[in-house]
């Protein structure tokens, strides 16, 4: 119980991570930003004489670059934060194993029909926009080939069957 506990507020965690290192991102580089173009105070002068501006304002091309080089900085930080959470996406998932994705069928634009193993049962359900419907609850279960394994059966040469021969199987058609 403890271990799931721990998993789940690490998941928090990390999802937090992006929510609160951009904001902290782009407050560093405004202030490095805005540092960088302060003059330097000499030592010599005393802390509340006025000093006398001698730089020239930056030119449209120099400002306009500066900006352009902040946004495009800004914007590899969204997209590197973004990559970085699709890719930790499933880091906190401490499932037990008892619903299990096993294969799925583009069978549309936007529907697929999808094998899910629940317990011990297999159950084939269609997923569209919005709904999902229970097509067929197998009653035993189907055996697919390992992803990463060869195409034949047992080395006889033959090649193993697809999933959508076996769906079309397992249905009677």
């Amino acid at each position: 119980m403890l271990g799931s506990a721990s998993g789940r507020i690490w998941a928090a965690v990390l999802r937090a991570i992006p929510a609160i290192a951009l904001p902290v991102l782009v407050g560093a580089l405004a202030s490095a930003t805005a540092f960088a173009q302060s003059p330097a105070a000499p030592a010599s002068r005393p802390f509340a004489a006025p000093s006398v501006t001698t730089s020239a304002a930056p030119s449209g091309i120099a400002s306009l670059g500066q900006v352009t080089l902040a946004l495009a900085l800004v914007l590899a930080v969204i997209f590197v934060a973004a990559w970085l959470l699709r890719r930790m996406r499933g880091l906190g998932k401490t499932g037990t194993g008892a619903l299990d994705v096993i294969a799925d069928l583009p069978v549309g634009q936007k529907e697929r029909a999808v094998l899910i193993r629940v317990g011990t049962t297999q159950v084939l359900i269609g997923v569209a926009p919005g709904r999902v419907t229970t097509l067929h609850v197998l009653p035993e279960p189907v055996a697919l080939p390992p992803a990463g394994g060869s195409t034949t059966l047992g080395g006889t040469g033959a090649e193993r069957p697809n999933f959508k021969s076996l769906l079309m199987k397992s249905l009677g058609k």
